[in-house]
């Protein structure tokens, strides 16, 4: 699986430093939120945009899917101003996924080992390309929600967007499942956990590698938020090696706005690039700590592109036209996982191995300063042109 070190990536005009590629979009400008004190302060209702055009119009990521081998994938990716269609809809869809509570549960085989995780039927919504088949395999994106869940503006948007341009989607939804552990907003996020999304993103990239019309070398990791941090762990190899000890892989993994909290014992990468793309007032996002994740992660053998928008608060793509304040910040916990999977606190080094642990850790390090959130649609716009680009060159056909 993989091939991406095989992959030729176009030069893009933006400076280096090292292999990772750093730009900063000056452009005018996000959905983690922390209870406060573990009481939420709901937000209140907010404007839903209507469907959002494509974000790579109709000659960039098509023409991945449909593109000879040897041919170079334009990286010329505008928004179109034109309304479009809403794209291929959606079709509901299970496959088998676990339940681990922390990083050093995943992987335990439940006939040999009393603490394995248990089952759980994921779900998640798929969209196809038209003319996807067994004969014309498609590459494909797996999508990951941030902590308020699947938004329509947002995943499924986006969803609808990729298989419009011949890559199918596929959008899961970690809570849906899950909802006898935890139904209110702050339970959730104690108990269904980093590790949870993790199986299910995994699972998920199996299930996608099982149907004919998906092409398993090409898909990629795309996740917000919560969901972000989620697709920045999955690049690293001891956890892929303990979610898909088989070999799948993801070809590549995208970070909207991911909180950089945890530090890897172990920095081996997959080897498969790696996007992060945060604001520049975005206050959950400590761009100190994601620079060293960065480097970590190219220390490891991945490249990663970081792309800074200036202006930008938290969750530019989300629901809420205006900006607003949001519970508590985590941009100061400090976790640290270790070889075999144990999830420290660097403060304390207490293991988040149970809600009881968790609740403590996060309760000490997050501050009460909140952070801001608020679509910014011209934001948008270019977070979309510097994730097709990426895509494109990631999810190419390989030569030969």
């Amino acid at each position: 699986m993989g091939g991406c070190a095989s992959r030729r990536w176009p030069a893009l005009a933006v400076r280096r430093s090292g292999p990772r590629l750093n730009r900063q979009e000056f452009v005018s400008g996000g959905s983690f939120p922390w209870p406060r004190a573990f009481v939420w302060a709901a937000a209140g209702p907010g404007g839903w945009p209507p469907v959002s055009p494509s974000p790579w119009g109709p000659s960039a990521l098509g023409a991945v899917a449909a593109a000879p081998a040897a041919a170079a994938p334009d990286l010329v990716l505008p928004w179109p101003e034109e309304a479009q269609a809403a794209g291929p809809a959606g079709e509901r869809v299970g496959f088998d996924s676990a339940s681990p509570f922390a990083f050093s549960d995943a992987g335990k085989g439940a006939d040999t080992d009393p603490g394995a995780a248990p089952p759980t039927e994921a779900v998640a919504t798929l969209f196809l390309p038209p003319g996807a088949s067994a004969a014309a395999p498609v590459p494909a994106v797996v999508l990951l929600h941030g902590a308020a869940g699947v938004q329509s503006v947002r995943e499924l948007t986006y969803g609808r967007q990729f298989a419009a341009n011949g890559v199918a989607a596929l959008a899961v939804d970690v809570f849906a499942p899950r909802r006898e552990r935890a139904s209110g907003f702050i339970n959730r996020l104690l108990e269904i956990t980093e590790a949870m999304f993790l199986a299910d993103a995994y699972a998920a990239l199996e299930y996608l590698a099982e149907r004919p019309e998906i092409d398993a070398d090409r898909v990629a990791l795309v996740g917000f938020s919560y969901g972000g941090m989620v697709a920045t762990y999955a690049a690293y190899a001891q956890v892929a090696e303990r979610y898909a000890p088989g070999g799948l892989r993801f070809a590549a993994h995208v970070a909207f706005y991911a909180p950089c909290i945890a530090e890897f014992e172990d920095s081996r990468a997959t080897g498969a690039p790696v996007l992060m793309l945060w604001g520049g007032r975005d206050a959950i996002v400590d761009p100190d700590r994601c620079a060293r994740t960065a480097r970590a992660l190219e220390a490891g053998g991945a490249e990663v592109e970081t792309v800074v928008y200036p202006e930008a608060v938290h969750q530019w793509d989300g629901r809420f036209a205006a900006e607003r304040e949001m519970g508590r910040n985590i941009a100061d916990c400090h976790f640290y996982v270790e070889r075999d999977g144990t999830v420290r606190n660097k403060a304390l080094w207490l293991p988040m191995s149970s809600v009881f642990y968790r609740k403590i850790i996060l309760g000490l390090c997050a501050d009460s300063e909140g952070y801001l959130i608020g679509r910014n649609d011209a934001v948008r716009a270019s977070s979309n042109r510097d994730m097709g680009a990426f895509l494109a060159r990631a999810l190419a056909a390989p030569e030969g």
